[in-house]
């Protein structure tokens, strides 16, 4: 059988023990605050950027690993392993996606490089379905092919705690998020086609919350969703306590709790939540 390499990028949110024990190869995004750079997951915790965006939240930055380190990453690869399989945060948003096809062709490394169209828990479960399909027998072409059905069957929505912080990653724009916080209005932002979009804007945060729930709902009756993702910037009480109002109306669904990727963090300020889940089991 021939051995296979997975690779990704600090976006996938994959828990440290898991990446450990599959052994998969993390490429870390590099965030900046206050001045100083770190590399996700490696200077820094997830939790650690959280309490420095706090208080120097204005003006943080990301940006993706030099395109050296992949090379570098496939070149060490190929002495090891025969083929790679590599799922990346959307194109549309970094260039992780490009820059692993860049490297693997010029390390000669045979991979197949997948654009998840999203980040954080949905990239996350894309990675461990596969690692999950390849230890059941699945042959490399037949984890491909299922993998690279993914990207369409992943939904995830944003409530921003930080207008100013997207105003300056251009992620909305300026008369956006100048008519918002005029009128005290929240924006709730979801994935579609691997670009965030503004999906509605809402009076209030616990409109917003209520708006939040029902797609939820809408998910699990549409789409027989059976896992549930609640993803918070740094307020963990505020995800536990949506973990339990939902539990209290979905009884058989799984919530899980996680923190929000720092990478998509920065942009939208702590404090932000967040759900997400992949439609195909």
């Amino acid at each position: 059988m021939k051995k296979i390499a997975w690779i990704t990028d600090s976006t996938c949110g994959l828990s440290q023990e898991f990446i450990k024990q599959n052994n998969i190869h993390v490429l870390p995004m590099i965030v900046n605050i206050n001045g100083i750079s770190y590399r996700e997951d490696v200077d820094i915790t997830k939790e650690e950027v959280y309490e420095l965006l706090k208080i120097h939240g204005e003006g943080a930055k990301t940006s993706q690993p030099n395109f050296g380190e992949f090379v570098t990453l496939y070149e060490e690869l190929k002495e090891e392993y025969d083929l790679g399989i590599a799922i990346h945060a959307s194109s549309a948003l970094t260039g992780t996606y490009q820059s692993s096809i860049s490297a693997g062709e010029m390390a000669g490394f045979p991979v197949e490089v997948i654009d998840s169209k999203i980040g954080s828990y949905a990239l996350g479960k894309m990675i461990s379905n596969g690692i999950e399909l390849q230890k059941n027998g699945k042959t490399y072409e037949e984890i491909v092919q299922i993998l690279r059905t993914y990207p369409e069957q992943t939904e995830m929505y944003l409530l921003p705690e930080s207008l100013e912080q997207l105003k300056r990653s251009g992620r909305v724009s300026t008369t956006q998020a100048a008519f918002a916080n005029l009128l005290s209005i929240n924006l709730l932002l979801k994935f579609e086609d691997g670009k965030v979009v503004v999906q509605e804007k809402i009076r209030s945060k616990r409109k917003a919350a209520r708006k939040i729930f029902q797609i939820v709902e809408k998910a699990i009756t549409d789409h027989h969703v059976k896992e549930v993702c609640i993803l918070h910037a740094g307020v963990k009480e505020k995800a536990e306590h949506w973990k339990s109002e939902l539990e209290k109306i979905h009884h058989s669904i799984q919530f899980k709790i996680e923190t929000l990727v720092p990478v998509a963090g920065v942009h939208t300020g702590f404090g932000t939540m967040s759900v997400s889940w992949l439609k195909t089991e």
